[in-house]
């Protein structure tokens, strides 16, 4: 039975969903400013891998992940460079999706972008004002904390006095408000020239927090199950989704809240201003790979700080590059008939082990332990001519299996080799039997600068990519 630690309690509690077998999530997205930094994919890996996990537990799942593509920064940006908001976050947009690709993430269900749900939170707003929970400024629209008795219980902050409850994507200065902590659901344009839309409402933009309830509720309904997001949300951003979301329809909002710990870089707050600043597209440039990255975030609980080196990193790349060279060589292995029984026992406790691991609040330090285990030690039955057929299927099954959840060993099979290069490879074996070893050495540099590199083993010839 899967647990989670859910924020709201304060407890680790057994997942049961509203309706059995099937699973709503929303993740909070990205704010499309930017390309995305190595925090930020982070948390896309985490909502990655509880989805692949609740897959594997046979649940279906409907993800909805918004794309923020309105808020001052963009604002700011956008006009800078003399675009429209579209103009400007497309490119993001687009950066985006090629790098949660690139990472092994699969896709949410649902990918709404805010601009594309004004009339949604125009209307969430007008149920906050009927039922009194908001109010009119200069304009703008404001939720006005004081009517909902419960805010403050994610975050458990004690709101005695005034604490500002907007994030610093609003301007909490700019409008007269009733209370400090009253936070904007709608802002009235400060210019003639700023991106505004006429609504229901009046005209006017909507306030970072409405777009994630209205967002989320449109798709999943006005209670669902799961919501995820970094530990900086928590409050005022998911406090805030609460309260508003709660205000409007009387009902429950979510029922378990998960959310991830902060990413260090060699200890300390990662800032353009420090230098340590990196997004996953200058890990590339670097030359680090996608699986490595993954790896890397990944390989701590997301419940604990991870700490960023570029030797972990490199550490990373390592193990990932030895995972997958074993299953090759599992996948290649020459073996007999039959099954040895130690062998299937390590694969059942692999298995096992990886489960119960995840089943703990998402343990992904125990899954990859149990994952290391299993190959130290099948590589020692293959040393030793140990390992028979059945055992290499019952293998191969499970890191299958694992891998449907962590996506780090890559594809299953290798991808083909085009016809020039296999007859390179058979044209090297030739020149191997004549012993016209200088040719055989010129085919295998050839096939090294085409990305192919060759191993010779007892069992023949086996080549990866580079």
């Amino acid at each position: 039975m899967l647990r989670i630690y859910n924020t709201l309690s304060g407890q680790l509690e057994e997942f049961r969903p509203l309706k059995e077998g099937e699973v709503g999530m929303y993740y909070c997205g990205p704010t499309v400013w930017d390309f995305g930094h190595i925090g930020n994919f982070r948390s896309a890996i985490a909502a990655d891998v509880m989805r692949r996990y609740l897959k594997f537990k046979g649940y279906r799942v409907t993800q909805v992940m918004n794309l923020t593509d309105v808020d001052d920064r963009i604002i700011t940006k956008a006009k800078e460079q003399n675009k429209t908001l579209d103009d400007y976050t497309a490119k993001y947009i687009e950066a985006f999706w090629e790098d949660f690709d690139a990472l092994g993430c699969e896709r949410p269900e649902i990918a709404p972008r805010a601009t594309r749900h004004i009339p949604e939170m125009a209307a969430l707003i007008d149920k906050l004002e009927k039922n009194n929970h908001a109010y009119r400024s200069d304009g703008s629209i404001y939720y006005r904390i004081s009517s909902f008795p419960d805010y403050g219980k994610l975050s458990k902050i004690n709101f005695a006095g005034n604490i500002a409850g907007a994030s610093e994507r609003v301007d909490t200065d700019k409008y007269e408000k009733e209370d400090a902590r009253d936070f904007a659901l709608w802002k009235a344009p400060a210019k003639e020239d700023e991106p505004s839309w006429e609504t229901s409402i009046g005209r006017g933009r909507p306030g970072w927090h409405i777009e994630c309830s209205a967002m989320s509720m449109k798709y999943l309904g006005e209670t669902f199950d799961l919501h995820l997001g970094g530990i900086d949300l928590v409050f005022p951003h998911h406090e805030n989704e609460i309260a508003q979301s709660e205000g409007a329809t009387g009902c429950p909002f979510v029922r378990y809240w998960f959310h991830f710990e902060h990413l260090k870089v060699e200890g300390e707050t990662m800032s353009k201003s420090k230098g340590n600043y990196y997004t996953f597209r200058d890990l590339a440039a670097k030359g680090f790979t996608p699986a490595g990255v993954r790896y890397f975030l990944l390989s701590v609980p997301f419940r604990k700080q991870l700490n960023f080196t570029f030797d972990a990193l490199r550490g990373a790349e390592k193990t990932v590059t030895s995972l997958r060279d074993f299953r090759a060589r599992l996948r290649e292995a020459k073996a007999e008939p039959g099954s040895n029984e130690r062998i299937s026992a390590a694969a059942k406790k692999a298995i096992d082990e990886f489960e119960a691991g995840m089943d703990d609040d998402l343990n992904t330090s125990v899954a990859l332990a149990a994952v290391h285990d299993l190959t130290r030690e099948v590589n020692t039955a293959l040393a030793r001519g140990d390992v028979r057929e059945e055992d290499k299927r019952a293998v191969i099954a499970v890191i299958d299996r694992i891998d449907s959840v962590l996506n780090v060993f890559g594809d299953s099979e290798p991808r083909m080799l085009d016809d020039e290069i296999q007859k390179l490879i058979d044209a090297r074996q030739e020149a191997r039997h004549r012993r016209d070893f200088h040719r055989a050495d010129e085919i295998r540099d050839e096939l090294a600068e085409r990305g192919i590199i060759l191993e010779d083993t007892k069992d023949g010839v086996r080549w990866k990519r580079k």
